[in-house]
């Protein structure tokens, strides 16, 4: 079959550039992503998140979100003939562009917003278009899987938040959150969510990996997840290869129906890589072990990059 093409549902490449380590376009500077391996592989359009480290936590949130809001938009200003900012429905159209690569901006952690609902707004308005309710702590939305207690549920600002995002038009990630928050968030998005890069918890026994339950759920709301490829997700002796990814999802396709899968790479989120899947540029070696194994065409699109899209399809504006 020629060659699917691929959407990334998480990557955290643009702390690199924000700092001034990488320009995230020449392959030389290292790390596991850049613009040229990408397009190359033949990833179509990126998520790119902002993350908010916890050093920022929670008196500088709001400043660092913004410094990296803005170096996404320096990012894409810096390189016009070779991505272009993904915003609204109609953009979905320009996928895949032959020559340049959708950048999809996302937020990982809402301590951005503070407790103002007001900031949402601006961050949308600034371009942003999905949002991690938590990282892995507690903040005025909900709970992170580090939080201890496991009872806590969305907010009553955290419920607001994920009613003005179904109104806005943003996709709701509910990667990072506690299982409790999860199930609330189903209860009160009208829209279907995402957990951009998680994986199987009957696979790994992980605090960020999803039960069964939580993967049908998500399946029948025509979420998808993002499978992660970081190793501790993927296997519980940390050492993992590409054929742990796939078993991965394997597990999702089987459990929640091929259409609920997705990639969610967090390159350059994490410290290790599976071997044989190490940074974008591997992409292709993934879509020839899914037709190996028994995957027809159709699936294969639908999980290199097709379901994302579909979930973009529904919720953008």
């Amino acid at each position: 079959m020629k060659n699917p093409y691929i959407v990334d549902g998480h990557c955290d490449s643009l702390i690199s550039f924000v700092n001034n380590d990488r320009t995230l376009n020449n392959p030389a500077e290292g790390g596991q992503w850049d613009i040229h391996r990408a397009r190359q592989t033949g990833v179509a359009l990126q998520f790119l998140a902002a993350f908010i480290e916890t050093k920022y936590k929670p008196t500088r949130s709001l400043q660092r979100g913004l410094q990296l809001i803005e170096g996404a938009h320096r990012f894409i200003a810096n390189h016009p003939d070779e991505v272009f900012l993904v915003q609204k429905k109609l953009d979905l159209d320009k996928i895949p562009d032959p020559t340049r690569l959708g950048i999809l901006l996302s937020v990982e952690g809402g301590e951005i917003l503070g407790e103002d609902l007001f900031m949402l707004d601006i961050i949308f308005k600034l371009g942003v278009r999905a949002l991690g309710l938590t990282w892995n702590q507690r903040n005025a939305l909900a709970a992170g899987v580090g939080e201890p207690d496991i009872r806590l549920k969305l907010s009553v600002f955290g419920q607001e938040v994920v009613q003005r995002m179904n109104k806005l038009g943003m996709i709701v990630d509910v990667s990072h959150l506690n299982e409790t928050g999860f199930w609330h968030v189903l209860e009160v998005s009208k829209d279907p969510i995402a957990a951009t890069h998680s994986c199987a918890k009957a696979l790994c026994e992980h605090p960020r990996n999803l039960t069964d339950q939580q993967l049908r759920a998500l399946g029948r709301h025509k979420g998808v997840v993002g499978v992660n490829f970081y190793p501790q997700f993927l296997k519980e002796s940390g050492v993992a290869t590409r054929d742990d990814v796939v078993r991965h999802i394997c597990h999702i396709a089987e459990v929640a129906g091929v259409e609920t899968v997705g990639l969610g790479s967090d390159f350059d989120g994490i410290e290790e890589t599976p071997d044989g899947l190490e940074q974008v540029g591997d992409y292709h070696y993934l879509q020839e072990d899914l037709i190996r194994i028994g995957f027809s065409n159709q699936e294969v699109e639908q999980i290199m990059g097709r379901n994302l899209m579909r979930l973009l399809s529904d919720v953008l504006k």
